[in-house]
């Protein structure tokens, strides 16, 4: 049984976790989106600085418009708001315009008093001058009411969902160390609130994503679940220095700076917790490449006391690391 028939008879390859690539299956693939990229889309996905095109699916906005509402930007947003409404208006004064004398007062006289005309209707505004006077005229602009209140409670809802979309304000450091603690070789990440409001029960988990070949010789993609020292925090206000370590069970102990770069490897940290305030579901996620995490380095203290005999916590020092003087290392995270 050859490679590719092999992969048939173990049934279809899903890609969630883990991606199969072999010569044969990457031709085939590749061919196929060809085939179909005259009458297929393709989609650019970009997640943690890695570039990921897909093939054969259609991009149907119509079908999921609430998500694209969501992810844009505010001003694709509002750019799709006004074309809609400028293509709505336009539409209905074509429609005006197909009959005339149905506008009492209507100025200017043609297509653009009927334009101006659908504007106040569509928008319930309504200020006197201007009104239909034909049966034509009141059908028309009953159902162009309708469709005006219809798509202003759309716009109102899509609006509120994002400005009362929770959002996380949790920072990462923008690497992270491997270095002795309590006497154990430790991987550990830091993380903020930069809201600096209560996070109730906040929770952690961190994932090792590298490249690895099955006993078959195929190249896949694994997800690695790492055990933390502390994945639950009550309350999440200011720092939380998050940590794994790497004993004999852990699934790093045998891993070094160049057989993670080797491997494609990246760690991705996910924070999620309850807001105070709000009562809101906050999440946040952060992917660190193999060359982001420093051996043999320790995070720069940001907690110090100060002559007030006050806490005082820096921020400005929240990314940098130093250099261990040895092995056993002579500072305190």
């Amino acid at each position: 049984m050859d490679a590719r028939a092999g992969a048939e008879a173990a049934g279809p390859r899903v890609l969630a976790s883990e991606f199969e690539r072999t010569p044969e299956t990457h031709k085939a693939d590749h061919h196929h989106a060809a085939q179909a990229s005259d009458r297929k889309t393709t989609r650019r996905i970009t997640i943690n600085d890695r570039t990921i095109i897909t093939h054969g699916l259609r991009i149907k906005i119509w079908r999921d418009l609430f998500h694209y509402l969501m992810k844009v930007s505010w001003p694709t947003l509002f750019g799709t708001f006004a074309t809609f409404f400028l293509l709505l208006n336009f539409g209905f004064a074509c429609i005006y315009w197909l009959s005339t004398g149905d506008i009492a007062n209507l100025n200017p006289q043609g297509f653009w008093g009927g334009f101006f005309f659908s504007v106040e209707t569509l928008a319930t505004v309504g200020y006197g001058d201007m009104h239909p006077i034909t049966l034509y005229g009141h059908v028309v602009a009953a159902i162009e009411i309708f469709v005006g209140m219809t798509c202003i409670a759309l716009m109102t809802g899509a609006m509120f969902a994002r400005f009362s979309r929770p959002q996380a304000l949790f920072l990462f450091a923008n690497s992270a160390v491997v270095r002795p603690f309590d006497g154990k070789k430790t991987l550990m990440f830091r993380a903020a609130n930069a809201r600096q409001n209560v996070v109730m029960e906040a929770s952690a988990q961190l994932r090792l994503l590298k490249e690895m070949k099955t006993e078959e010789g195929y190249s896949i993609r694994r997800v690695i679940d790492l055990p933390l020292v502390r994945s639950q925090h009550p309350v999440f206000l200011l720092s939380w220095t998050i940590m794994h370590v790497i004993d004999e069970t852990s699934p790093l102990v045998a891993e070094t700076a160049e057989s993670l770069a080797a491997a494609n490897a990246m760690f991705l940290l996910n924070l999620s917790g309850i807001d105070e305030t709000t009562g809101q579901l906050l999440m946040a996620r952060y992917g660190y490449k193999s060359s982001a995490i420093h051996w043999n380095h320790t995070f720069r203290d940001i907690l110090h006391t100060g002559a007030d005999g006050l806490d005082h916590v820096d921020y400005a020092k929240f990314n940098l690391t130093d250099a261990l003087e040895n092995e056993a290392g002579s500072k305190a995270s």
